[in-house]
């Protein structure tokens, strides 16, 4: 089984991924084939960088490149469960796609609760006003170039959507839920 996750900024995927991986999941994201770019050229990893990198990457490669070079380390391993978290381009959906075991989940939470929990993560530095923290957002959300970062399309293309809005009870509850409908 292959659970990918994609989200808007601080909805919980971490949270589940975590929660995944206690389960026996093997954990990939995307986002670190993206780090070890910007590691190689001795770049300090912020968001944007992330964002910027990543959609070089895309333009260069093709856009299902992150998705691909994640499959490349599966398939060696096929019979295992997996969860691969940070895709944010259709076409990294379609390639994942191929694979008949695979089932896409949208993360959400409410904007006011997930800024609160950016807030407190403090990483790779995320924004610290919610004006910051909208602006960065809205950059992930949508564009007209296709090797972009396009969430609301990646939204429309789950499978289920889990929203992560209340206790971490809750939210590995619904996760649990989902698994078992899924075996």
């Amino acid at each position: 089984m292959i659970i990918g996750l994609t989200s808007f900024l601080g909805a919980g995927k971490t949270t589940i991924c975590d929660y995944l991986v206690k389960k026996g999941f093997v954990f990939y994201s995307l986002s670190d084939v993206i780090r070890d770019e910007i590691k190689s050229r001795g770049l300090e990893i912020t968001r944007e960088r992330l964002q910027d990198v990543g959609n070089e990457i895309r333009k260069k490669l093709g856009n299902s490149v992150l998705a691909d070079k994640i499959l490349e380390k599966i398939e060696k391993e096929p019979d295992k469960n997996y969860v691969i978290d940070s895709i944010r381009n259709p076409a990294e959906i379609q390639v994942l796609r191929q694979r008949k075991n695979f089932t896409l989940v949208f993360v959400d939470a409410p904007i006011e609760l997930r800024f609160k929990r950016i807030k407190t993560r403090k990483r790779e530095k995320d924004p610290m006003t919610l004006e910051e923290f909208k602006k960065a957002e809205q950059k992930e959300l949508e564009s007209q170039d296709s090797a972009n970062q396009q969430l609301l399309k990646c939204k429309e293309m789950s499978d289920f959507i889990i929203t992560n809005d209340s206790t971490l009870e809750a939210v590995y509850k619904k996760i649990g839920e989902l698994l078992e409908g899924l075996r």
